[in-house]
């Protein structure tokens, strides 16, 4: 079945040519029975490449280590639902996935759009197939996941360790979802530029496509913060590192054209900086593949060095030059028809939004691959640690933080100096107070005041804006107030789930400000019976314990917790042996919603029963996961038609 698996790949990349090539030379007459054969062949070409997916996941069920990738990555005690997960553990099961995920999307949209956008459609699909040829050729000619072993294990190596958390379930396949839906709205933009189709119909057409996309990168990150937090032992979430970043650089572009998209429907403007921007954001998805597969930046999380990189590099090259030529040739009519409103204007600041956002993405981007450029240059690689990064984008973060309060006072246009000074009375009231709440608990640092102050200042005017609309309704309709918000939030879903999404982000902006100003940490070797105080907590070690499940020995220090000398609790962490494998650490979290006990066991002697033991306080941690839930439904609700009927 693998042999027919790999076959089937390599009939898809003919038919992926074929199709794309039928769609570039028929792409002016939609009608044309060439465009109706290239449709079909993408059709062929994703039952092709669901049938060798499905043959890599029975490979891997039946545990055939004749195939590399199933005894690189799966082993006989490996349980059926991390066997699953290493599908997409390794290079080639990733890059199949994605060619697999990419090839269902083309399907979509050729039904979606069977009786509208002919214009657009032919162009759109061309250049998904393009993608698609792209990523099939790398499966059948460079990272094969159906090649053989020269000879038989007994068994697989297995999955890491590491990878077997129910977020590393979840993870890769949200990035990917998150990847290769922003290769849609690119699609449609470069269809919109071959075919001079420049109004504002493309837009349209890929706005739930996009904050598809933007939702599951966004789960995809958060997935992502939360295994380092749970699974790596080091006490935190975010380290800059490369891959983390080429996850986030088209978070940011991504979530920049969300905004900006809004003032060329409302206002006819941006269009030039929109398909740019669009373009940008897929870029770097292609950008963040070639940093985990290339082997050129080092990383953490990465692939390790295959050939992958220069071929990249070169469909990279390919998609920002002809972008930038097509937008060069339609420019003329792709200029902005109308001026921007005044400073105080909410388009102004979706445009100051978009700049800061460009701002902390170059400076990302730069920090991501200045060592790799330094040694190529100089031989010498230079180090960009988290304290470059945080510099970058504490600032810019703030102010982005700022605007999400400040943006939702202002009006189209132009608003009113009264208007806003009135609607700022509030907001103004209650960040005060807090301000004053926050000095009196001995809160004195600048940056974490500022971001605190600007966090209740967001926080209250979107709850504010929220709940105005619902007063209105209320009073117009005397209706309770429970009715006035569900008839609000169902009649304008993309405005009130833009808000929930905004309240997301500022719970998440919370939970960093809070976990990376205040934490708490103590470090300590101890013996049995000894007691590790951090904070108000106090840990008594109540020594080593070991069990064993199959071959797996897990070795846990386990502790009595009390809070100001009140018991509240046990924690244990521990340390699991994997054969094949280095140990890996399990930590041990208490959670609140006011801080995390976060508990990690670095080193340990049973026979003397000696540990060495650190302990971290982590203030607000809770919030980035509410945080992350809230923008989840906020952005669900946003891509839902809106509801017509009053309640």
């Amino acid at each position: 079945m693998t042999d027919l698996g790999y076959l089937a790949l390599n009939i898809a990349l003919v038919f992926a040519a074929y199709s794309s090539l039928l769609f570039f030379a028929f792409g002016k007459n939609p009608q044309s029975k060439y465009i109706a054969s290239a449709s079909r062949a993408v059709w062929a070409g994703f039952a092709l490449i669901t049938f060798s997916s499905i043959a890599l996941l029975y490979a891997l069920y039946t545990r055939n280590f004749q195939v590399e990738y199933v005894a690189h990555y799966s082993n006989r005690s490996l349980s059926w639902f991390y066997t699953g997960a290493a599908f997409w553990a390794g290079q080639a099961g990733s890059m199949l996935l994605w060619a697999w995920l990419l090839s269902l999307f083309s399907v979509i949209i050729i039904s979606q759009n069977k009786n509208k956008n002919s214009e657009l459609l032919p162009y759109t699909m061309a250049v998904m197939t393009v993608t698609l040829f792209f990523f099939l050729y790398l499966l059948a000619f460079k990272t094969n996941p159906f090649a053989k072993t020269p000879f038989i294990p007994a068994d697989g190596t297995g999955l890491n360790p590491l990878l077997q958390n129910p977020e590393m379930i979840f993870h890769p396949p949200s990035l990917y979802l998150g990847f290769v839906g922003f290769t849609v709205p690119f699609a449609f933009a470069f269809s919109a530029l071959l075919s001079k189709k420049l109004d504002e119909q493309w837009i349209k057409s890929i706005r739930r496509w996009t904050l598809f996309a933007w939702l599951f990168l966004t789960i995809g990150n958060i997935l992502g913060m939360q295994w380092a937090y749970v699974e790596l032992g080091w006490g935190g979430y975010w380290a800059w590192d490369p891959v983390e970043n080429s996850s986030l650089l088209p978070w940011l572009t991504g979530t920049a054209f969300l905004h900006s998209i809004i003032v060329q429907e409302r206002k006819g403007m941006l269009k030039i900086w929109n398909i740019s921007l669009i373009a940008i954001t897929f870029a770097l998805t292609i950008f963040g593949t070639f940093v985990t597969r290339s082997g050129l930046i080092s990383s953490v999380h990465a692939f390790g060095v295959s050939q992958l990189g220069p071929l990249f590099l070169g469909f990279l090259a390919l998609i920002l030059i002809s972008s930038a030529l097509l937008l060069y040739k339609r420019a003329p009519l792709l200029r902005n028809q109308k001026r921007m409103g005044s400073w105080s204007s909410r388009e102004s600041s979706f445009m100051l939004n978009n700049v800061l956002f460009i701002a902390i993405t170059l400076g990302v981007f730069l920090g991501t691959i200045m060592p790799t450029i330094s040694e190529a240059i100089y031989d010498n690689k230079m180090t960009v640690g988290t304290a470059f990064f945080n510099r970058m984008a504490t600032p810019i973060g703030i102010a982005i933080f700022f605007l999400i309060g400040v943006c939702s006072l202002l009006a189209w246009g132009k608003t009113d100096a009264r208007k806003l000074l009135r609607n700022l009375a509030i907001p103004g009231v209650v960040t005060s107070i807090f301000v004053v709440l926050f000095l009196l608990f001995g809160i004195r640092n600048f940056t974490p005041l500022v971001a605190l102050t600007v966090s209740v200042f967001a926080i209250t005017t979107t709850v504010i804006e929220y709940f105005r609309g619902a007063a209105v309704r209320r009073n117009a309709d005397r209706i309770s107030i429970f009715s006035a918000i569900l008839n609000v939030t169902l009649r304008h879903k993309r405005r009130y789930g833009g808000y929930i999404v905004h309240l997301g982000v500022l719970f998440l902006f919370l939970g960093i400000t809070g976990s990376s100003a205040f934490r708490i940490e103590k470090t300590k070797t101890i013996h049995k019976g000894d007691t590790i105080k951090a904070g108000k907590y106090q840990l008594v070690y109540q020594g080593i314990s070991t069990t064993t499940k199959g071959n797996l020995q897990i070795d846990a220090a386990n502790f009595r917790v009390l809070n100001s000398g009140k018991p509240v609790g046990t924690i244990k962490s521990e340390k699991h042996y994997h054969p094949n494998f280095q140990p890996a650490t399990e930590v041990g979290i208490r959670s609140t919603l006011k801080e995390d006990l976060y508990v990690i066991l670095a080193n340990y002697n049973k026979t003397s029963q000696m540990a060495t033991i650190s302990v971290l306080i982590n203030p607000l941690v809770i919030w980035m996961w509410i945080g992350g839930i809230v923008m989840v439904l906020g952005t669900l609700l946003a891509m839902t038609p809106n509801w017509k009927k009053s309640v």
